[in-house]
Formats: structure tokens, C-alpha cells, sequence
């Protein structure tokens, strides 16, 4: 199993604090610095808007061929659920450069919690797999009715990869586990600042949270068991705040060497910083 450890999203400023990898890094190098460290990334701009073709290839240049990208599809897809074809057309050309590079990692739906297993939603779903069909699609449903056994196995069959989740203990959401539903795997830690995860402003404080290196371990042995179920497995830390992710991906990847998983340490070549 090939593990690629990444964050979700890599513009982050406060990654600019003393000692942390941007640091004196002009923003338009911050792409290259982050490639130096970690070998995949999950794409957050894309849910926003469309990058262009130009965009990609900028990306793919920046990134100096180091890092797999995730792109998160457009809220057109997820949020909103009312994609035209025009956005299915640019959704599936704009990262043609990353794919010539052999840097695209799988596509990333985000779901909202308020996307419920119903029978609307179940035939939404289905038909996003057919339209994402020849493309690899990470599904994050963040509803506990979406939660059980069937229901991955229908995304198997699909060819949908579950991605498995780490939350907030609040409940309603699914279980923290690491299922696999095909040869890809995707596991997205949100930490787990129980207090601000509903009530929290903006994404940064409800990521504020860094892992202890207990619960570190805890997922390198949850990941060690399925280590002969899957060819890939993508690892994205959403803890981004203050560092937060940038401490713990060191940990997670000591903690997996020991049970067994490989998982390479980038060399940074002249910018060793990292924490």
C-alpha cells in the first residue's frame, strides 16, 4: 500500500509563524515549499470556483512534480446540487495538466451534514458516480444515516471510495473508522474540537485541534489493518490551524513506519524547516 500524507488546502498564512515551512515564503512560493514536505494535497479552491487549464499547469509546475493532488469538487456538485453540464465539462477537463503529470489523485465530493440518505439524495449520488464514471471519486458523507454496510457496498460496486472520517465526538456523524470500498483509500482527520465544531465561526476554529500522539497511534493501527486491502491510500489532515496538521503528519507517519506501513519522508533538499 502506497500512503500519501497531505493537508487539506496548502494556503495557509498562519504556516508563515517562526519556525513553521513558510516562513520568510513569499505566497506565491508557498505551493513549492509545501511540495517539499508532504507528497499530496487536497485541492480546497476548487470548491469555490473552477481553476482554468492555465491554473492547473500552474499547479503542476509549482508543485515540481512531487505532490498528487485531490480536487474537491465545486459546490455546484455537493452544496448546491445543481451542476449544468458546463460545470461537468470543466470539473472533468480543467486538471488534464495534473493527469499528464501523473499528479492527479482521486476527485473529492464533500457533502454537508444536511445531505441526508433519502431517496432523492441516494439517486443524486448515483448519478454523480455515473457522471464521474472512468475517474477516481472520494465520497465524505457526513451524515450518520449514510453510515452502514450496505451503503459502501453500493459505493463499491459503483466504483465510489468511501472516505473515512475522523470528527468531533458530537454524534449523528459517521463512526471513525477506515473502511474500504476498492483499491483507493481516503481518510480525512478533522480533529476534534468537540466545542467549536458546530458553533465555531469559520473553518479555521472548528480545525483547531492537534492530535495527541496517542490518537496518532490509534489510527496507524486502525490503518495497519486494511494495509493489504488497498493499493493507495490517501491521508488528508484538516487541522491546518496554527501548525496544527504540520505536527502531527510527522507523527502519523513514525507511528506508521513502526507497525509496519512504510511511508517515505520527503527530503526538503536546502528548506529543512517543518515545525
Amino acid at each position: 500500500m502506497r500512503v500519501y500524507l497531505g493537508c487539506g488546502g496548502y494556503s495557509n498564512d498562519d504556516w508563515t509563524a517562526p519556525g513553521l515551512i513558510y516562513e520568510g515564503v513569499r505566497k506565491d512560493g508557498y505551493l513549492d515549499a509545501y511540495a517539499r514536505h508532504f507528497d499530496a494535497v487536497e485541492l480546497n479552491s476548487s470548491f469555490y470556483a473552477i481553476p482554468g487549464l492555465k491554473a492547473f499547469e500552474g499547479m503542476a509546475r509549482k508543485s515540481g512534480g512531487r505532490t498528487r493532488f485531490a480536487v474537491k469538487l465545486n459546490r455546484a456538485f455537493t452544496h448546491d446540487r445543481a451542476p449544468t453540464d458546463a460545470d461537468f465539462d470543466r470539473m472533468l477537463q480543467s486538471p488534464e495538466p495534473l493527469r499528464d503529470a501523473g499528479l492527479m489523485g482521486p476527485y473529492l465530493a464533500q457533502f454537508p451534514y444536511s445531505f441526508h440518505r433519502t431517496a432523492d439524495n441516494r439517486k443524486y449520488l448515483l448519478g454523480l458516480a455515473e457522471r464521474f464514471a472512468g475517474h477516481e471519486l472520494a465520497v465524505e458523507l457526513r451524515h450518520a444515516s449514510w453510515d452502514k454496510p450496505e451503503v459502501r457496498e453500493g459505493m463499491g460496486e459503483f466504483g465510489l471510495i468511501w472516505v473515512s472520517p475522523d470528527y468531533p465526538p458530537v454524534g449523528g456523524m459517521p463512526e471513525p473508522q477506515v473502511h474500504v470500498t476498492g483499491d483507493v483509500g481516503y481518510l480525512r482527520l478533522h480533529g476534534r474540537n468537540e466545542g467549536s465544531w458546530w458553533e465555531g465561526k469559520s473553518a479555521a476554529e472548528r480545525h483547531d485541534y492537534l492530535y495527541s500522539r496517542a490518537e496518532m497511534d490509534e489510527w496507524a493501527e486502525k490503518i495497519a489493518l486494511v494495509a493489504e486491502d488497498l493499493s493507495e491510500l490517501y491521508v488528508f489532515f484538516q487541522n491546518t490551524t496554527r501548525g496544527h496538521a504540520l505536527k502531527n503528519i510527522p507523527m502519523l507517519r513514525e507511528a506508521l513506519n513502526a507497525r509496519g506501513v512504510p511511508v517515505a519522508t520527503p527530503d526538503p533538499g536546502d528548506d529543512g524547516r517543518l515545525l
